[in-house]
């Protein structure tokens, strides 16, 4: 019996990085040689004339896309966190969505879940949004059911994050063709293991620290569950169940630091994110990272930062209006 052959398109945003692709294309020809025949055809679009090509000056192949085509089994749209689609053109959100009643599976990959969302289709589906840009996406999707995991398989539609396009590729061989070819793909490519879709983005917690001590990493969870209404250090130390010099101790030994500056530090840098991706008023994202009043946290944050929380975000911007988003 011939097995299925599926057509795999990747539609990439202008300004996209072809290095987002490799990881998908590398599982994807390692399953037709481990197969010995042929089970994924790839095709590669962008939506205007000019090339894919890399700031390091190597070319993706790749041709325009003029019209939905009708005999693809996945559309993969890709784009880059450094130029962030803005829009999508009316003629391509109504190429999705007929793509999509023909039952094409609509795919995203890095920051495809953006023009994704943009055009309605990702309303009521989970999606696995970069962990540093989900304040944002958030804000300006809040249909959609976006989260950190490694990646979403929901109804028609996949998506994941740069860290888990590997696994989550190696995880659609294993449904189309069966675990065996899937193994020996991840084995091909010197994967150790195939993770599962529901395990989290974020690096673990110990390696970012450089520690393994336990009383360490359960006050900085503590910490990072408790922005909003910060615990003193007392009631850290007791919920970890040392003593509150003990606590000082550690922190000084593993991260030369006390724990009041490693969590004010923390809730600024959390503050600096949401000014960054969010619209929300400098007073909401203060009162948010659990400082009490506007100038406190204006305060705190020029010591940290060296600039008031209105004069960064209006940094930002004019870099961002500088750098020139995407829209198409």
């Amino acid at each position: 019996m011939t097995a299925e052959v599926r057509r795999m398109a990747f539609l990439l945003w202008p300004g996209c990085h072809p290095a987002i692709l490799m990881p998908a294309l590398a599982v994807l020809r390692s399953a037709n040689r481990m197969a010995e025949t042929t089970l994924y055809q790839i095709e590669c679009f962008t939506l205007d004339d000019e090339p894919i090509v890399s700031p390091e000056g190597w070319e993706l192949p790749a041709r325009r896309w003029d019209t939905a085509e009708r005999d693809v089994s996945q559309l993969w749209l890709v784009a880059d966190a450094d130029r962030l689609p803005t829009s999508v053109s009316p003629t391509l959100v109504l190429q999705l969505r007929s793509l999509s009643r023909e039952g094409v599976v609509l795919g995203a990959l890095e920051e495809g879940v953006f023009p994704l969302a943009m055009a309605g289709l990702l309303d009521g589906h989970r999606c696995a949004v970069h962990w540093r840009l989900l304040e944002d996406f958030r804000e300006r999707f809040p249909a959609v059911q976006a989260g950190t995991r490694l990646f979403e398989q929901d109804e028609g539609r996949l998506s994941s994050s740069g860290c888990a396009i590997t696994d989550l590729f190696l995880t659609l061989v294993n449904e189309h063709h069966g675990a065996d070819l899937a193994a020996l793909a991840a084995e091909d490519l010197n994967v150790e293991r195939i993770r599962d879709g529901s395990e989290q983005q974020r690096v673990p917690l110990r390696n970012r620290l450089g520690s393994t001590h336990p009383k360490l990493t359960q006050a900085v969870i503590l910490m990072e569950s408790n922005i909003e209404e910060p615990l003193t250090t007392d009631e850290i130390a007791r919920h970890v169940c040392v003593s509150r010099r003990q606590l000082e101790r550690i922190f000084k030994q593993y991260l030369n630091s006390v724990p009041s500056q490693y969590y004010l530090e923390l809730r600024l840098n959390r503050a600096r994110q949401m000014l960054q991706q969010t619209s929300k008023s400098i007073i909401q994202i203060g009162l948010s990272c659990g400082f009490s009043s506007g100038p406190h946290f204006s305060s705190a944050y020029r010591n940290c930062f060296g600039v008031t929380p209105r004069e960064d975000r209006n940094q930002y911007r004019a870099q961002q209006a500088q750098d020139g988003r995407v829209s198409l």
